[in-house]
């Protein structure tokens, strides 16, 4: 006999997407309004969004934002995909021991990982500025990136590579033939969440940037201390269109293929 869900859950689900969305839809909606005035709608323009392209103090925060993510995303994939490769064939307790630590910056606060990034450049006189936040970014994105490879890998299975090296396949054949394009929309998945973090992120980034490293977060931080314009609005606006299609990117690709398991991009 079938069981059906109680009508109660139904509200409560809708109740809760619409006490999650609705502050994003206002931004989304007031990006377009024809007035400075935050809670004044005068007309629908698409003004703001053309004026982004025209601020200077914009350009600069993209193009650090877009180096940042690139750089860290980059290095962060290459060194989360190597490490979770080189789990894959340790003992329990290794592969216990190892996978909390790099759980760590997934799990502790922001604030604490920024803070005591700032400590540690500061300990070795690292002056602030780009590089310290590329630094910072591949911290945290190793992590994400290592997850999601080792899920890809957890769903492998080891047959394959046995029957390629019975048939006289090297150990690089057998990685590049057989291992790599299973766990490639792995690594791809993982590189897209390390850029989607990168382009987000704004407290690490807070606390390890310097003069001439301001990234879209902080300039929209900083933007809003002076009041909440429709300026900041469209920027916000694109930052969530883009950070949702590379999230849901990841997602079809993490899933694609037949007969494939659905699994999350996201380690919890």
């Amino acid at each position: 006999m079938k069981s059906k869900n109680h009508p109660l859950l139904g509200i409560h689900s809708l109740l809760m997407m619409i006490f999650i969305y609705i502050p994003i839809i206002i931004i989304i909606v007031y990006s377009f309004n024809s007035s400075r005035l935050a809670a004044d709608w005068s007309g629908f323009t698409f003004d703001w969004y053309l004026s982004l392209f025209e601020n200077s103090y914009v350009m600069e925060a993209l193009t650090n934002t877009l180096i940042v993510a690139v750089v860290s995303t980059v290095v962060s994939t290459l060194l989360g995909t190597m490490s979770a490769l080189a789990m894959r064939k340790t003992t329990k307790k290794i592969k216990a021991g190892m996978g909390g630590l790099l759980y760590l910056p997934i799990i502790i606060p922001d604030i604490i990982m920024g803070l005591s990034l700032l400590m540690l450049f500061s300990q070795f006189h690292i002056p602030l500025g780009r590089l310290t936040i590329i630094i910072a970014h591949i911290t945290f994105s190793i992590s994400y990136v290592h997850v999601v490879v080792s899920t890809r890998l957890t769903g492998m299975k080891d047959g394959l590579e046995e029957a390629a090296q019975d048939l006289g396949a090297g150990a690089w054949q057998t990685f590049r033939f057989v291992t790599m394009p299973q766990i490639l929309p792995g690594i791809i998945s993982g590189a897209i969440i390390a850029f989607t973090m990168s382009l987000d992120d704004f407290m690490v980034s807070f606390f390890v940037s310097g003069p001439n490293s301001t990234t879209l977060p902080i300039y929209i931080y900083g933007q809003v201390k002076r009041g909440i314009s429709p300026e900041i609005n469209a920027l916000c606006t694109i930052l969530i269109i883009v950070s949702v299609t590379l999230i849901l990117l990841a997602q079809f690709i993490l899933n694609k293929g037949k007969g494939q398991k659905k699994q999350s991009v996201l380690p919890f």
